[in-house]
């Protein structure tokens, strides 16, 4: 099966001189067309940094880093934000406009594609606000949402083009059960219908049962790699 995500002796470091650390090490991983990966670890063990890499939202230094069929080691930045154009990413700390409404906010990610028409494009984002349980709060700013509120935006923000690729760090961190199963449930009928691969950072292990499996992070490596339970 063809790969979303093919990465071969990816090394990354943060610092400079007596300060740098080597934050990834020969990371190898292969994900394919499809399928739901969880990534788990204790904080700090690199797993955000390895997401924003594979989200083109900083530069690599050495290795293979193939997403979608684009190598990103030695991209570009104007490479990089094509790549980011193609997938969708939820951030942690939701990301959002804050002069924009939950509507606006979501319609944005159409916007960048420029495919469709404003009526058109105002109707998905509607639709997916609803699928994420905020068709009340469609012309709310992020100061009039909660933080659960405004994660869900986010979530909708990423989903609504129906990329072939969503990254997700932390998508229920700031939910209630309820809410935080209903995301991941979207996300997983997201993947079964449209095959979409979804990579996802978390430390929630009520949605262990999502994944097709579920990949540990420690020390910058890659330590375990089985079939969720």
């Amino acid at each position: 099966m063809a790969a979303s995500i093919a990465i071969d002796g990816l090394q990354h470091h943060f610092g400079r001189g007596a300060l740098r650390r080597h934050v990834l090490q020969d990371i190898q991983l292969r994900v394919a067309e499809g399928e739901i990966v969880l990534l788990t670890g204790p904080s700090g063990s690199g797993k955000t940094t390895l997401l924003t890499l594979i989200g083109g939202l900083r530069h690599g230094e050495c290795g293979s880093l193939r997403v979608l069929d684009r190598e990103l080691i030695g991209a570009n930045d104007r490479q990089l934000t094509e790549a980011r154009r193609e997938h969708g990413y939820i951030f942690q700390a939701h990301n959002l406009h804050r002069s924009l409404t939950a509507l606006q906010n979501v319609r944005m990610a159409l916007e960048v594609r420029g495919r469709l028409s404003a009526a058109a494009m105002d109707q998905r984002a509607a639709v997916m606000l609803e699928r994420v349980g905020l068709a009340d709060h469609l012309h709310k700013t992020p100061d009039q949402l909660s933080g659960g509120q405004k994660q869900r935006v986010a979530v909708a923000r990423a989903l609504v083009h129906e990329p072939p690729l969503v990254l997700a760090d932390e998508p229920t961190a700031a939910l209630d059960s309820r809410s935080g199963r209903d995301v991941v449930n979207l996300m997983q009928q997201l993947a079964r219908e449209r095959g979409s691969t979804i990579l996802l950072v978390t430390h929630d292990n009520r949605i262990l049962d999502i994944a097709d499996r579920v990949i540990t992070m420690e020390d910058g490596r890659l330590r375990e790699d089985g079939r969720a339970a």
